[in-house]
């Protein structure tokens, strides 16, 4: 951000109170509930477009969903979500015989002679709206209130293109007691031949449409369902309308019903209930600092993946996997949804709990070219559309990622180092060990002792690590690199696999396997920092390519090299210079890819943007160096982005243009998910990084190291879990600037103790787990 003439920043507060609030996706608004997702216009209607429609199972069960008011739609005044699952708008249109019926511009006198459609939506298995007319004319009025609305069946792939997928689709009119109905049908088979995978699939959906407790009965003709209206002043009308999605069996009978702001008593509101009551909770007493926004992120990021829980996959009330993100990602994602539960440990383990269960189960079986699967490989993704079951791809069980079978191991210890809880984590050990194994025996293709990735399905993903489109790695000229590659991000995620894993097998007795992972992750290391280190750029390549070249491009690839602990402590500072000057920094977070670099565009996907995941792992590379400084410049610039947005939601991505005077806030990337279950989590970790906290539950310890910034003075944590003991700690700034802390309350076996995270490079020899491990080992 620019400096004043003075040389000084803006006051940081300048964020929290400006008028700039930004939205992903602007002109569309999302109401979701576990797989089920409405995406409609802001103002609450529904017509054929790119995106939008109701979404059941990645199915566009709706693709028309407008009222009509004597033909003509009502005038928005106001719409707004409730909840995520939840949505309330208000309309008027000028009563039928006013003065502002006959005006050119009738809108301006509506309000005078008001006739108001409220709409009332909640969104859950089906979804369940209530449609309620008031006059408030001061005349009696007769309308006819109307819905257009279709079904296409459409895959969220074929929104907006070529329709792959064709089947016959049926509708029915039915009267029941007291309801009406409009049942669609849809059906449709796909014979496929891929790469020895062959067979026919078969789908079957469906939508049923029930009006209920109207007081005028409805008419039905093509797809305009019609109403006639008769009200005194004054006088309301109503209608429940009950959508129920039907997938090939399953029926989804909505979840909530008439006026239902106020959550009802079900089972899912009791899980959510469960999760948000027991949840790690923060407050703060500041204000005028960017505590407000702090506090607002941390406590919407709860929220947010509670609304994203796909409950069909639970393990249990408290072990649970959210959808990587709405509205594109609502699905199983494997190293997503690893992301999000090791980040959100603050909080809660029970994201933990739930996803490395769930991605045991999808772990590899067989080799299977067409979805890059082998024995040990662990899931990259898994969808429930059209496209995916009638297999036109392989997205119903793909394995294109190296990233999840590195994370698994990693998200497996830090639940050992939260919970100590040997039952708990015996069932993951073996599977981790197979993903290792599946990384050494399959991802190390010229056997060089780095792992690389290449796919093997003819309709794979081509870049398989952290960074996943198509043109994220390019080499400095801007051609792309080819495959097979070793990013450089995959070192250092393999390198915490097989380090925090040699510590947990140890835990587990298995110390001969232990011995050869911990060897093997030190060699790693030193071969590492000798091929991808660049001397001239003062960072590590971005990867090795198929012909062992460094692609020697600067991108926020590297910074996953500090995060991860890869890098060599010697090379840490000058990698952190590098990737915080402007090309790189650009005042609201780091982009992926240098502006100074010839394929450098703002709105790229992976080439120019900055992700707020990336943050929290940053700032967790940088505190582990003893870095404190660039922890509270990497946290600021998230939490600043994040005082721009509805909600201090941080959105999948924003455009990388610098924060100056010419922008005095980003663009948002146009496709960008929110809330995305690992923008939502990475604040958890940014402020971990803060306050230096690492438990270590085997030894029932909890390390606090905190070093506060100016524009967070105070934080208190209330309720945090290590092992069985919960505690509520008190941070907070002093005069002189040093940090200290206070224990509230303290219930259960727990020693809080300062001192540097033993995981960090900064504390003494004989406090670093890497030390003690080695110790025990050798």
């Amino acid at each position: 951000m620019s400096a004043s003439p003075t040389g000084e920043r803006p006051p940081v507060g300048g964020a929290v109170r400006s008028l700039i609030r930004l939205r992903p996706r602007a002109g569309t608004t999302y109401v979701s509930s576990d797989r089920t997702v409405l995406a409609t216009r802001d103002d609450g209607v529904l017509v054929p477009e790119l995106d939008r429609g109701l979404f059941v199972d990645e199915t566009r069960l709706l693709s028309r969903w407008r009222w009509l008011i004597e033909g003509a739609p009502p005038q928005s005044v106001s719409a707004s979500n409730v909840a995520q699952h939840s949505w309330l708008g208000y309309f008027i249109a000028p009563a039928p015989g006013g003065h502002a019926e006959r005006e050119r511009d009738p809108i301006s006198g509506a309000a005078q002679e008001a006739v108001e459609l409220r709409l009332s939506r909640y969104v859950g298995g089906g979804m369940h709206e209530d449609v309620d007319l008031t006059n408030f004319a001061r005349w009696p009025i007769r309308l006819t209130l109307a819905l257009e609305l279709e079904s296409d069946f459409a895959d969220q792939a074929e929104t907006g293109g070529d329709r792959r997928q064709k089947g016959r689709k049926t509708s029915v009119w039915s009267e029941g007691e007291g309801a009406w109905d409009l049942t669609t049908t849809y059906e449709a088979t796909h014979r496929y031949d891929h790469q020895g995978e062959t067979g026919t699939a078969r789908i079957r959906r469906g939508l049923t449409v029930r009006f209920a407790h109207a007081t005028t009965p409805p008419r039905r003709r093509r797809n305009r369902i019609s109403f006639d209206v008769s009200l005194a002043p004054g006088e309301a009308w109503h209608c429940c309308v009950d959508l129920i999605p039907e997938i090939e069996s399953r029926r989804l009978a909505p979840r909530y019903g008439c006026r239902s702001f106020e959550a009802p008593d079900n089972p899912y509101e009791r899980r959510t209930a469960i999760f948000l009551d027991e949840a790690t909770r923060f407050s703060s007493r500041e204000s005028g600092t960017l505590a407000p926004v702090v506090i607002g992120a941390l406590e919407q990021g709860k929220h947010d993946l509670a609304a994203l829980r796909l409950f069909d996959l639970d393990v249990g009330e408290r072990a649970w996997t959210p959808a990587a993100g709405l509205p594109l990602y609502v699905a199983l994602f494997g190293r997503d949804t690893l992301t999000a539960a090791w980040e959100a440990a603050p909080v809660s383990t029970d994201l933990m709990r739930g996803t490395l269960p769930v991605l045991a189960d999808w772990q590899g079986k067989e080799v299977n070219d067409w979805r890059d699967e082998q024995p040990g490989r662990m899931l990259h993704e898994a969808h429930d559309g059209p496209l995916a079951a009638l297999n036109f791809n392989p997205q119903g069980r793909s394995y294109g990622s190296l990233t999840t079978s590195g994370f698994y191991p990693f998200v497996v210890a830090q639940l050992w180092h939260w919970t100590a809880d040997k039952a708990l984590v015996q069932p993951f050990i073996d599977p981790a060990v197979k993903a290792i194994q599946w990384l050494r025996a399959c991802s190390d293709r010229d056997h060089d002792g780095f792992f690389d990735y290449r796919t093997r399905s003819a309709m794979g993903t081509e870049n398989q690590g952290w960074k996943d489109s198509g043109d994220a790695l390019v080499h400095a000229d801007g051609s792309s690199a080819r495959t097979p590659i070793a990013t450089c991000e995959e070192q250092g995620i393999a390198f915490a696999a097989m380090l925090n894993m040699a510590e947990v097998l140890l835990w587990f007795g298995r110390r001969d396997e232990a011995k050869h992972l911990y060897d093997d992750a030190v060699e790693l290391k030193k071969r590492f920092n000798a091929a991808f280190w660049m001397e001239d750029e003062g960072t590590f390549a971005m990867a090795l390519d198929r012909d062992r070249r460094q692609v020697r491009s600067v991108g926020s690839n590297a910074l996953h090299c500090v995060a991860t602990g890869i890098a060599d402590k010697a090379l840490v500072p000058r990698t952190l210079d590098r990737l915080m000057a402007p090309d790189m920094f650009s005042g609201w977070g780091v982009r992926t890819l240098s502006s100074e670099h010839p394929s450098y565009n703002p709105y790229s996907y992976h080439r120019g943007t900055v992700w707020p995941v990336e943050h929290g792992p940053f700032a967790v590379g940088a505190y582990r160096y003893g870095c404190h400084e660039r922890v509270e410049q990497i946290c600021r610039a998230q939490f600043e982005t994040a005082a721009l947005f509805d909600h201090f939601r941080l959105p999948e991505c924003i455009a990388g243009h610098p924060r100056d005077g010419d922008h005095p806030f980003p663009a948002v990337y146009p496709a960008a998910n929110s809330p995305q279950a690992w923008s939502a989590t990475t604040v958890y970790t940014l402020l971990q990084a803060m306050l230096g906290l690492q438990p270590f539950a085997p030894t029932r310890m909890l390390f606090i190291d905190p070093f506060l910034p100016p524009w967070l003075p105070e934080v208190t944590l209330t309720g945090l879990r290590v092992a069985d003991a919960t505690v509520s700690l008190r941070f907070f700034r002093k005069p002189n600037g040093h940090s200290d802390y206070e224990v509230l309350d303290k219930q259960g076996s727990l020693h809080v103790i300062r001192q540097p995270s033993p995981w960090s490079l900064t504390a003494n020899f004989g406090e670093r787990a890497k030390d003690l491990l080695a110790g025990a080992l050798h």
